[in-house]
């Protein structure tokens, strides 16, 4: 006589969850390249004395509401980034046109000086740094760092900013950065 091993079967009629084959970080990757997203640029100053400066490339920017007006974004806490921003109390979200692909680079590459020449920048509102020649800046303060992984979800409502009309988006789609095409 022979005994079946039902235990696999029994846990999945109870509703147990297992995953198909593929699920996990290298589905997620690969549906997101196949995903266009705007490119933005986060900066943040630190809350201390030492006034450390961070910024990073974001393809996570996201509105969340109107009233009052909220952004969202994802950023890595095992970033060199993260330590700043963890104790900012503002941001600055900047979105970029197509013509800033080298900007995008700039801030996405670990270890550079990010905002040594040729990036162009000033002091904005509440001391966050603001980027010179974007379509758009906003000064954000951070209402929420939300726990997402190996992630936080920051939210931040729109303290100031600007909006120039016109420039054509840069986006990033299948793992660099492009351009609309007509």
């Amino acid at each position: 006589m022979s005994t079946l091993d039902t235990s696999a079967a029994d846990s999945t009629a109870r509703g147990a969850r297992t995953d198909p084959p593929g699920a996990g970080p290298g589905l997620l990757r690969a549906a997101f390249r196949e995903h266009a997203a705007g490119v933005a640029v986060v900066t943040a100053r630190s809350a201390g004395p030492d006034g450390r400066l961070a910024g990073f490339t974001a393809t996570s920017l996201t509105s969340v509401a109107a009233e009052p007006p909220l952004v969202s974004f994802g950023a890595g806490t095992g970033s060199s980034s993260w330590p700043v921003l963890a104790e900012a109390e503002y941001v600055g979200v900047h979105v970029l046109a197509e013509h800033q692909r080298e900007l995008a680079e700039r801030f996405a590459r670990s270890g550079a000086d990010r905002f040594a020449a040729p990036t162009r920048w000033r002091e904005g509102p509440y001391g966050v740094p603001v980027l010179e020649g974007v379509p758009v800046w906003l000064v954000c303060r951070i209402v929420a760092r939300v726990p997402a992984g190996d992630h936080r979800v920051v939210l931040a409502e729109v303290a100031a900013g600007e909006s120039a009309e016109g420039s054509r988006p840069l986006l990033y789609h299948q793992g660099r950065f492009t351009a609309l095409r007509d």
